[in-house]
């Protein structure tokens, strides 16, 4: 979505407005640095002043965290999630495994009936990377294979809000996975996805609940 210009009345409102379209529509992206104070006054037509207030209104929601001396960035996809994330972050990790736990499932079964060709491919790519950094010990690149495998599942289940909760989930249980493995990926039992993937690429949804149930039961049971 392209930025416009902002020249009628509630000026603070309409930039917030554009500026929570354009982390919602994923053009800025979780994590990533947003444009300077003066970069967005020039884009939008309107004072810094402006400006700021907007940033801090979605700082306070949780979408942005200012950093000073680095820039302000994207923590949040909208104020739903956000609070999602506050609420997934002060609660144990065993309740957090539970709700994931019902988020993935659904998301295997609608996937099953809704995954495209675009998603087939990406779900393979994505399954084979988890393989092979698992069989070379990198434990970052598997941590990080790993949220993008299951989040590629939430996002073939063609559900934009299921997508951003599993997002925000995985986002939180970062850390936590990064502890249940420990620092050598080999000692770690390897929990296969493969047929569960399979089941959702074959378009199979009960199958595909039932085998993403069962590779749940072992990581808890871990």
């Amino acid at each position: 979505m392209a930025l416009q210009s902002t020249r009628k009345s509630a000026l603070v409102d309409q930039v917030i407005d554009q500026l929570r379209q354009q982390i919602s529509d994923g053009e800025w992206g979780l994590g990533s640095r947003i444009p300077t104070e003066s970069e967005l006054a020039e884009l939008l037509g309107v004072g810094r002043n402006t400006i700021r207030e907007g940033v801090r209104a979605l700082a306070h929601a949780g979408l942005l965290e200012i950093r000073q001396g680095a820039g302000t960035f994207v923590v949040g996809r909208s104020e739903v999630t956000a609070a999602v994330r506050r609420r997934i972050a002060a609660s144990p990790a065993s309740d957090a495994m539970e709700v994931r736990r019902g988020l993935e499932v659904e998301a295997a079964r609608l996937a099953a009936h809704r995954r495209d060709d675009a998603d087939i491919t990406r779900l393979r790519i994505l399954l084979a990377e988890r393989e092979a950094t698992h069989e070379v010990n990198d434990t970052e690149a598997f941590i990080a294979a790993d949220i993008a495998l299951h989040q590629a599942v939430a996002e073939a289940s063609h559900n934009k809000l299921l997508a951003e909760l599993y997002a925000e989930l995985a986002d939180s249980m970062r850390e936590t996975v990064r502890a249940g493995i420990g620092d050598n990926l080999a000692e770690d039992p390897h929990v296969d996805h493969t047929r569960a993937v399979d089941a959702i690429i074959a378009g199979d949804p009960d199958l595909a609940a039932t085998e993403t149930a069962k590779y749940l039961r072992e990581l808890i049971d871990d």
